[in-house]
């Protein structure tokens, strides 16, 4: 007897995920505003801001990218259609899981995540570069092919590589982890709330101390920056000038829950938009705790799930400090998509020995 193929409901929803967003990425090009398409231009040399192709930087870097590999030369449709399927095979590869066809609000929120991937890569962007190289950390992780301490100081280096040739706060994010990681050493009565506690103030020190080496705090000179093309429709502004050592501390806590928790953000209520992000924000925020913690409960001794979770939330602290915006949160969230979609499934997605 011939067999049958007999495909699972969860693949069947994940390739419906998959045909949504490639109607989306086509129609990108005809539904979404001029100011969407800024980076874009900016990339292809169209328009925006010019820079020379190069290694280091994120723009610079891409523009190479695009170069090298003639992604540039073909219409934002055939990108779009290109970079989507290549992260949803990433998506797919590190795992689908088997509840992935009931409507839960885990669910939910990777339904979602598609739909902004589809959004973020239907034109050429940074995202899909910083999303396809982060997958390999998360591949270290669920493959465990190489020892504990091997894949920490692996991971690691790929973090710190990233931030010196694409988006220097990645070097950043590589202390922040680190610290948390060394944190697990010590006994804290909420070791849950120590992370984000002590990663944040590390954090303020370290920016106040290049304000004294630099004369100007991290937040101050990152977010003056991008704020220029941020959307100012849902700014993030500081509740104290940034220029002195106690503004600059407010301002970083304040970024933080303003990106991660972003309860603040129910103010745009003329903006359904917005209001959309802020809820999804929110009950992803409180997905990934609940797990969190669970894994915590697991042990923190050569945890490789737990040493990924220090990775994303020194990821969101450090957020706190450069975005300008809730818009281009979400758009660099994305960028961490692989990372997410993960450890939303991590006791699923893991593979043990």
């Amino acid at each position: 007897m011939n067999k049958v193929l007999k495909i699972s409901k969860s693949t069947i929803v994940f390739y419906f995920l998959f045909l949504i967003g490639i109607i989306i990425t086509i129609l990108s090009l005809y539904i979404f505003p001029e100011r969407f398409f800024f980076d874009a231009k900016t990339i292809l040399g169209r328009g925006g801001w010019y820079f020379e192709p190069g290694l280091r930087g994120s723009y610079q870097f891409s523009i190479l990218f695009y170069q090298v590999t003639g992604l540039k030369h073909l219409p934002y449709p055939v990108i779009g259609l290109i970079q989507y399927s290549t992260l949803c095979f990433i998506f797919y590869k590190i795992g689908v899981s088997k509840d992935l066809h009931k409507i839960t609000i885990k669910n939910l929120i990777i339904y979602i995540m598609f739909l902004f991937l589809a959004l973020y890569v239907s034109v050429p962007s940074k995202e899909f570069i910083n999303f396809t190289y982060l997958s390999l950390v998360v591949f270290f992780i669920k493959n465990r092919k190489l020892s504990f301490k091997k894949t920490l100081i692996l991971t690691l280096f790929l973090v710190i590589f990233l931030g010196y040739f694409f988006r220097p706060y990645y070097i950043i994010v590589a202390i922040i982890t680190l610290f948390m990681y060394a944190l697990s050493y010590v006994k804290f009565k909420s070791f849950k709330v120590a992370t984000f506690f002590y990663g944040l103030a590390l954090l303020v020190g370290m920016s106040l101390s290049y304000g004294i080496v630099k004369g100007q705090y991290i937040s101050n000179s990152t977010r003056s920056a991008m704020v220029v093309y941020g959307n100012s429709n849902s700014a993030i502004v500081p509740p104290l000038d940034t220029s002195t050592w106690y503004g600059e501390a407010t301002s970083i806590i304040h970024g933080f829950f303003s990106v991660n928790l972003p309860v603040n953000g129910f103010k745009f209520f003329n903006s359904p938009q917005i209001i959309f992000f802020v809820i999804w924000q929110l009950v992803l925020f409180y997905l990934l705790i609940l797990r969190y913690d669970r894994c915590i409960k697991e042990g923190k001794r050569r945890n490789f799930d737990l040493w990924l979770f220090y990775i994303l939330f020194s990821y969101f602290i450090v957020q706190g400090v450069f975005e300008p915006d809730l818009g281009s949160a979400l758009r660099h969230k994305a960028s961490v998509f692989p990372i997410i979609y993960y450890l939303l499934n991590y006791e699923e997605f893991r593979r043990k020995k």
